[in-house]
């Protein structure tokens, strides 16, 4: 049975570290639920480790939900939340509305995110009236990146200090059932973590939060030459992955593989009446 947002809130009242991270395809998928994440989030940064773009901005709806599907159809158990991308809710709550409900529906996702605080509060609660659970996510948001000039570190001044906690307060009161905070000051992130009844989940935002969410590919270095300092690596899989898959190469080359037991066999009876044009008086294969 999936878990539910009450479930999330339990664990924030228990005091129970909520471990979430981004799936985007059936492997992804499988073994973070498999090590016991109770929420996954299908994440609009697929475009930066999947689809290879330097922003989130390119993502469309459509391959979110395409995305979202997947990762509905081989799990069970993890609260699977679905990026709502960039101008897919911005323009109005109606909007907002629409594009929620079409991720809900058609990619079977428990909850969506969007980015914004204080300003985007008024379409948060109209998506939440419509029975659509919500995650906000304030600080460094990656959809705004061209506006911030770059992924740069939130809330180490007074006045954007004040305003992330009045983001805060606000994505909480317009229905947010949990709220991401992204690059914020540790500090400030401790500070909003106490202000707050729902559950906040850091990326870069120290380890006062009540939970954490990581990118699988960074987590698992699967980009080898790439490797923020909020993240850490667990395993080194992507030097891994490339140092077999150049052996591979090599003894292709090498004519080393395949090898027999890689191959498979069929009668030389068979094989002669091919030969010859004839047709075989006993035949077996395996």
């Amino acid at each position: 049975m999936r878990l539910t947002i009450r479930d999330i809130h339990k664990m924030k009242a228990a005091g129970e570290p909520i471990a979430m991270l981004t799936a985007y395809d059936a492997t992804s998928a499988y073994l973070g639920e498999a090590a016991g994440a109770p929420m996954l989030l299908v994440g609009d940064s697929l475009g930066m480790v999947v689809q290879g773009h330097d922003t989130t901005l390119p993502v469309t709806l459509d391959q979110i939900i395409y995305h979202a599907r997947i990762v509905t159809r081989v799990t069970k158990r993890a609260l699977i939340v679905g990026d709502l991308p960039f101008m897919t809710y911005n323009i109005s709550p109606e909007q907002a509305l629409a594009n929620a409900g079409r991720l809900m529906q058609e990619a079977g996702v428990n909850a969506v995110k969007l980015e914004g605080g204080e300003y985007i509060a008024p379409t948060i609660e109209r998506v939440v009236q419509a029975g659509i659970p919500v995650m906000a996510h304030i600080g460094l948001t990656p959809q705004s990146v061209n506006k911030f000039g770059g992924f740069r570190v939130q809330g180490r001044e007074v006045e954007s200090a004040r305003q992330l906690l009045r983001d805060a307060q606000a994505v909480q009161a317009a229905g947010a059932f949990a709220v991401v905070l992204e690059l914020v000051a540790a500090p400030l992130a401790q500070l909003i973590t106490s202000r707050l009844d729902i559950p906040t989940i850091g990326i870069g935002a120290g380890p006062d939060c009540d939970g954490q969410v990581q990118v699988f590919h960074d987590l698992l270095g699967l980009y080898p030459s790439f490797g923020p300092r909020h993240a850490h690596r667990y395993a080194e899989i992507g030097t891994s992955i490339e140092m077999a898959l150049k052996q591979y190469v090599q003894e292709v080359g090498a004519r080393l593989f395949p090898a027999a037991e890689n191959s498979f066999s069929m009668s030389t009876e068979v094989l002669e009446a091919v030969l010859t044009d004839g047709a075989p008086q006993h035949a077996d294969s395996q």
